[in-house]
């Protein structure tokens, strides 16, 4: 398909899904750890890749908390959020809103003030020499408790210029999102965006809870709620988007096939998607790749292909003036796609 790969790469998009602690390539791993004297379980990059076979979701986090242990310095979260920006740049990303997992390293004894200095810087720098624009949006972990988010976000208070929202990830599966109905509030009360990871694993009435109890503005995955026609019916009456990520949901089984990846049936639904990497690094592709899979697995039109990407503009937290430059942009390239 030269013509839809020529689109894929040309189209302006947004990642609206991307765990920047996902993005940390086997390699950035190595060499963090050498320089901050840390032994891994592995003795090198090619058993690092080995150990990316996943069962399910929980299989995925045991590595995942794993690689994180690496990183310690402002230095080294600058380092690795400057990667993932330069390779999204590489993709034709203009616009990025990066989870992050300050509860992964305040628990290991790394401030959160490291965290978030080493990451807004190569924010800053990433939009000075790479033209991409990034923001953070702070996730808390489902599988702890909400005590512990609380805490978290009163130190996420006195950083509340540079953390745009708050998310909800890890592991879903027994852990609902009205476990974190009043942490949730007190974010919202605070002014932050809210989203949070639902129907991935969790049923759909964790989508109708995350709408509900916690009121976010948009579903992080969502492929379960397929299963409700009345959710259905609801998001796709809202506008509601969700960010779904396709390499990860084959890695982690939530599809045995992407070519019965549920995709196409959402836009058929009315539905409002978008496509992301979610962990690129474990999950084996960054989001012109989950363009590609998809699009090849589903045989895509050049038109679905484009209401995606217009669909991540949209359902940004990018200011209207900048959606709508953007937006321009993809009108431009597809005039100019020969």
């Amino acid at each position: 398909m030269p013509e839809i790969e020529t689109l894929i790469k040309r189209l302006p998009k947004c990642e609206l899904h991307i765990h920047i602690e996902g993005s940390l390539e086997p390699e950035l791993m190595f060499a963090l750890a050498r320089r901050n004297t840390i032994k891994l379980p592995y003795d090198s990059v090619e058993a690092v890749r080995r150990a990316y076979q996943f069962g399910n979701l929980q299989d995925f986090l045991n590595v995942y908390y794993r690689g994180m242990s690496v990183l310690v310095t402002e230095q080294d979260f600058y380092d690795l959020a400057f990667a993932y920006l330069r390779r999204a740049r590489a993709d034709n990303v203009r616009h990025v809103e990066m989870f992050f997992d300050p509860q992964g390293h305040t628990a290991r004894g790394v401030p959160f003030a490291t965290v978030i200095g080493g990451l807004s810087r190569a924010i800053a720098d990433a939009r000075r020499e790479l033209a991409v624009d990034a923001s953070l949006i702070m996730c808390f972990l489902r599988h702890l408790d909400e005590a512990e988010a609380e805490q978290t976000l009163d130190s996420a208070l006195l950083f509340r210029d540079r953390i745009a929202g708050v998310g909800l990830d890890s592991s879903e599966t027994g852990h609902p999102p009205s476990k974190f109905k009043n942490v949730f509030r007190r974010a919202r009360d605070a002014g932050f965006f809210l989203t949070a990871h639902a129907g991935e694993e969790g049923p759909p009435s964790y989508v109708w809870e995350a709408l509900d109890v916690l009121g976010v503005k948009r579903i992080d995955h969502g492929n379960r709620s397929l299963e409700d026609a009345s959710l259905v019916a609801r998001l796709a009456g809202e506008r509601m988007a969700l960010t779904v990520c396709p390499l990860s949901n084959l890695r982690l089984r939530v599809v045995d096939d992407l070519a019965r990846h549920p995709i196409r049936r959402m836009m058929d639904k009315g539905l409002v998607v978008t496509v992301n990497s979610d962990d690129p690094a474990y999950f084996g592709g960054y989001v012109n790749d989950n363009f590609r899979a998809v699009a090849d697995a589903l045989a895509l039109t050049r038109e679905e292909i484009v209401a995606i990407a217009r669909n991540s503009v949209q359902a940004s937290l990018m200011p209207v003036a900048q959606k709508a430059a953007t937006l321009a942009e993809i009108e431009h390239a597809l005039a100019n796609l020969v």
